[in-house]
């Protein structure tokens, strides 16, 4: 039986979605980090790092969202997976890309455009943070538009699920996407696939 931990409104949302998409049976442990669970020692013994999300999965325990969505379409199979070698190395790299060029800006505009109190945000650094996605956002661009609107295979991957949970943060930045109407069109339907939605509430 496959136990998630954490919750919903954080990286957890990743494997909820894949559980989801995949149709696996899962057991969610709420973790939430906002009261400092993540710290207690039962939840470390699983993911020292001490950060959500982390996995069971019978005697397999892992952590890194984008790694366990990796693994679970792996294991799991079904249109998500990669069919060949050269599918799984271009899912792997689109969801490394996602990580490493899109990340750490998409989360500031989420946290000084939403998240944050609006005493506490600088608004700069979120126009900031949308100049220096607009080199990533225009390759996506590129590349969904020549692809027929997906990643990798032409249909939905787990790739497509990992780069548009990442690039979510970045929804806050309408002005980001006025020069990228297949980026917009491929996030807004990948954020409202059912299991997506259903993910949201665990």
């Amino acid at each position: 039986m496959l136990t998630i931990y954490g919750v919903p409104r954080s990286r957890t949302f990743r494997p909820l979605w894949t559980a989801h998409e995949l149709g696996i049976p899962y057991t969610l442990e709420p973790i939430d980090p906002r009261k400092g669970e993540q710290k207690s020692p039962a939840f470390l013994a699983v993911n020292p790092n001490g950060h959500v999300p982390a996995i069971k999965d019978g005697d397999v325990a892992m952590w890194e969202s984008l790694a366990i969505d990796l693994y679970l379409a792996k294991k799991h199979g079904g249109p998500l997976a990669p069919k060949t070698v050269e599918e799984d190395g271009l899912m792997t790299m689109w969801s490394f890309w996602a990580a490493t060029e899109v990340e750490t800006q998409a989360l500031q505009i989420l946290y000084h455009r939403v998240l944050k109190p609006e005493d506490e945000r600088v608004p700069k650094l979120a126009d900031d943070a949308v100049i220096a996605l607009r080199k990533p956002t225009a390759i996506l661009e590129a590349h969904l538009k020549a692809q027929g609107g997906f990643l990798v295979g032409q249909r939905f991957t787990i790739a497509d699920l990992n780069v548009a949970a990442v690039y979510s943060y970045a929804k806050p930045a309408p002005e980001l996407f006025a020069d990228a109407p297949h980026v917009l069109k491929w996030l807004d339907a990948a954020l409202e696939r059912p299991a997506a939605l259903a993910a949201r509430n665990g």
